[in-house]
């Protein structure tokens, strides 16, 4: 039986460039989406997926992240006495469990590889989760975490969420190759290649940003070799695992925003306003106006 995956991994040490202004003194991963942070989101879904251990691997300036994640007694006694019991209720859902959340500093930018390494110490010998909290990912039933669990308790091994894209932009993203049929959504992997040159990637299948990985990952890791950009490529790491280990491709059911790109984060959005039922009709009301 497959090790039980109780610690999730939050790469959250970015800087934000492709959004600055807005993120030259806040987190890029605390812009909203409606009105809850990205962070929050991601957050949201591996609470649903059952995950106990919160790991955020931080930089400088991201202090905001863990002040959201904890505590805010005067905002609490506020609400309370303006008998705000909706909004109180709603903030104490969100946190996590006392003592279920840690925060790790990344001190260099050197790369998502670098990021995971860096939370080695707080996830140690166990698999983990892990979640790129520039994704979204929009379910009508399990989240995209809980639909890999699922398929990491039958299968084991590692698992990566995958979904096909047109072949024009694939070039775009890690791809992965499939090394049989598998049952349909979740596949053997036997390869993956980082933004393929044109005409040459070996599917349409491409990397998502979730992960389960087992904790071998990280003395592949401890090399610390520089890969694309000069930075250490996670995908470098889990090739090498690949010929030790099997990895699997979960074509999870959902749909995703890239909310790492401006249209991506507009998109989700309004994706995410309209299946609020307080907000749907209004907010298409005034998407016709615009168009």
């Amino acid at each position: 039986m497959a090790a039980r995956v109780r610690k999730a991994v939050f790469p959250v040490a970015g800087l934000g460039t492709r959004f600055l202004p807005a993120t030259k003194a806040m987190p890029k991963e605390m812009l909203t989406v409606v009105d809850r942070p990205l962070i929050q989101h991601v957050v949201d879904e591996a609470m649903e997926a059952g995950i106990e251990h919160f790991i955020f691997v931080t930089s400088r300036n991201k202090s905001a992240i863990e002040a959201h994640f904890n505590r805010q007694v005067e905002l609490e006694q506020a609400l309370a006495a303006r008998g705000k019991t909706h909004e109180l209720e709603a903030l104490k859902k969100d946190l996590p469990a006392p003592g279920s959340t840690s925060f790790t500093r990344q001190q260099e930018p050197l790369g998502l590889g670098h990021a995971v390494w860096c939370a080695r110490e707080l996830v140690g010998n166990e698999p983990f989760a892990l979640l790129l909290p520039d994704v979204l990912v929009q379910t009508q039933g399990k989240g995209c975490l809980a639909q890999m669990l699922d398929a990491y308790g039958e299968h084991g091994g590692n698992i990566v969420a995958v979904e096909p894209v047109p072949d024009d932009q694939v070039k775009n993203y890690g791809v992965v190759s499939i090394g049989g049929e598998g049952d349909g959504r979740v596949l053997p992997i036997d390869g993956m290649v980082e933004k393929p040159k044109p005409g040459t990637a070996p599917s349409n299948l491409t990397i998502l940003g979730r992960y389960i990985l087992q904790p071998e990952i990280f003395g592949l890791l401890s090399a610390q070799e520089k890969g694309a950009g000069g930075e250490i490529q996670l995908t470098d790491a889990m090739l090498a695992l690949l010929k030790r280990q099997p990895f699997y491709a979960l074509r999870y059911e959902g749909r995703t925003f890239d909310c790492g790109s401006k249209v991506g984060f507009l998109t989700a959005n309004v994706a995410y306003a309209l299946a609020r039922p307080d907000l749907r009709d209004a907010i298409t009301a005034e998407i016709k106006k615009l168009i």
